[in-house]
C-alpha cells in the first residue's frame, strides 16, 4: 500500500508530472555532463563509476539507485511509486540524451548547457517532489538516517554523504569543476522557487459533523 500511496487523489496530473519531472531530471543531468564544467556530487560519483566499469552512465545511475534503495531496508523507509520510477527513468533519460547529444567544444555553448542543466534540474526536482509520490532513493537515504537518529541535522547528514560520494567520484575520474560549486549554491533556491508552481496539495480532510446530544428527560 505504501508503494501506491494516495494515488486516488488526482492520479493523472500527479503521474504525468512525476514522469515528466524524472525525464527532465535525466535530460538536465546530460546537459551538465556535456558541459564538462562540473557535475553535482552524486553524478561525479556516477561518472567515475561509469569510467571504471565501462558501463553507460545511465546504467550506473540505475544500479546505484537500486543499491541505495536496498539500504532503505534497515532504515525502515517505505518507497513510493515515485521512488521506484526515479531509479529507472532518470538513468534511461540520461543515456538517451547523451546518445542524441554529441560533445561540444565551444566554451560559450558549454556554459549555456551548464546553466540550462542546473535550472532544469531545479525544475525537475520540484516536479517530482511536487507530485508527492515518494522521494528519490538518495534523498530517502538521507532522511532515513535522520529518522533513525532524531538528534541529527538533515543538512549535516546530507553534507557528509555528498562530500563522501564527491570525493570517491573525483578519485575515479568524475568531473569536478565550477559547475559543481554552482549546482551546490543554486539547486536549493531553484527547487524552492519552482516547488509552489508544481506542488499538488493534499486533499482536504472532511470536517466531522458535530454530534447532537440526544434529548434527555
Amino acid at each position: 500500500m505504501a508503494l501506491i500511496g494516495n494515488l486516488r487523489h488526482r492520479p493523472t496530473r500527479r503521474l504525468t508530472q512525476l514522469f515528466f519531472g524524472l525525464c527532465l531530471y535525466g535530460f538536465s543531468m546530460a546537459l551538465m555532463v556535456r558541459s564538462e564544467l562540473g557535475l553535482n556530487p552524486w553524478d561525479v560519483f556516477h561518472q567515475g563509476l561509469s569510467q571504471l566499469t565501462r558501463l553507460s552512465m545511465g546504467t550506473v545511475v540505475i544500479a546505484v539507485g537500486l543499491l541505495v534503495l536496498l539500504a532503505w531496508l534497515p532504515l525502515r523507509q517505505r518507497p513510493g511509486v515515485g521512488t521506484v520510477a526515479n531509479v529507472v527513468v532518470v538513468g534511461l533519460a540520461l543515456d538517451a540524451t547523451l546518445i542524441l547529444m554529441p560533445p561540444v567544444e565551444s566554451l560559450a555553448l558549454r556554459v549555456t548547457l551548464l546553466i540550462a542543466g542546473i535550472v532544469g534540474n531545479g525544475a525537475a526536482t520540484a516536479l517530482y517532489l511536487g507530485a508527492r509520490l515518494g522521494p528519490g532513493p538518495r534523498d530517502g537515504l538521507m532522511t532515513g538516517f535522520v529518522a533513525r537518529r532524531p538528534g541529527r541535522s538533515l543538512r549535516l547528514v546530507r553534507t557528509v554523504i555528498e562530500l563522501g560520494v564527491l570525493a570517491v567520484g573525483a578519485l575515479l575520474g568524475g568531473t569536478v569543476g565550477a559547475g559543481t560549486i554552482a549546482y551546490a549554491l543554486a539547486i536549493g533556491p531553484l527547487a524552492q522557487l519552482f516547488l509552489p508552481l508544481f506542488d499538488v496539495p493534499e486533499p482536504a480532510r472532511p470536517t466531522p459533523e458535530p454530534v447532537t446530544p440526544a434529548p434527555t428527560g
